[in-house]
C-alpha cells in the first residue's frame, strides 16, 4: 500500500519521503494524504489517488507514521463498511495493508482536487459543525472535475484491479 504524503503531513510524522512512486496496480492500495486546519484543530484528509474517495480524521495525537497508518487503515475500513464496500475492503484493501510505502504526491491534478476537498471540509467542520466522519460522506458525494464530474463514492466502487500487464480484469 502506498501513502502519498503532503509536505505538511510528512513533516508532522517526521517521515519525509525521498521520492515518488508510480501508481499502484491495485487502485485500492494507493492513497494520498494531507494535513489541514479548521478552527485551530488539526485534521488529516486521506484520499484514494484514483477515485478521490476520501476520509477526514482528527490529526491530534498522530505523531509518527505508525500511528498515522494505524488510524488511517482503521477509519478507511469503517468508512468502506458504512458505504457498503465490505467486499472491496476485505478483498482489495485490507490484504494490501501488510506492506506500507510512503511517497511524494503523484501529480498536480490530485493535489488540486485534494485542495478543493480540504476547502469544502473546512467549511463543513467550522460552519456546519459536523463530525469528521460525517464530513467524509459529504466529500464523497461532491462531483469532481478530475473525475469528469462523477462523484468519488461511485468512482471508488467502479474501479478494477489491473494485472501487472496493465489490462483491466
Amino acid at each position: 500500500m502506498i501513502f502519498r504524503l503532503s509536505t505538511k503531513l510528512a513533516t508532522k510524522l517526521k517521515s519525509v519521503p525521498a521520492h515518488s512512486l508510480p501508481i499502484d496496480d491495485n487502485p485500492y492500495a494507493d492513497w494520498s494524504a494531507t494535513l489541514f486546519l479548521a478552527d485551530r484543530a488539526q485534521y488529516v484528509l486521506v484520499t484514494n489517488t484514483r477515485s478521490l474517495y476520501s476520509m477526514v480524521m482528527f490529526g491530534r495525537g498522530i505523531t509518527n507514521d505508525g500511528e498515522f497508518v494505524k488510524r488511517a487503515i482503521s477509519y478507511l475500513g469503517e468508512l468502506m463498511e458504512h458505504d457498503g464496500y465490505q467486499f472491496l475492503r476485505e478483498r482489495a484493501f485490507l490484504p494490501e495493508t501488510s506492506t506500507i510505502s510512503f511517497a511524494k504526491a503523484l501529480n498536480r491534478s490530485v493535489i488540486g482536487s485534494m485542495n478543493d476537498l480540504v476547502h469544502y471540509a473546512q467549511v463543513l467542520l467550522t460552519e456546519s459543525e459536523i463530525s469528521p466522519f460525517d464530513v467524509s460522506f459529504k466529500l464523497n458525494e461532491m462531483p469532481m472535475s478530475y473525475l469528469n464530474y462523477d462523484v468519488p463514492r461511485e468512482t471508488f466502487g467502479k474501479m478494477r484491479i489491473e494485472p501487472a500487464g496493465g489490462a483491466s480484469e
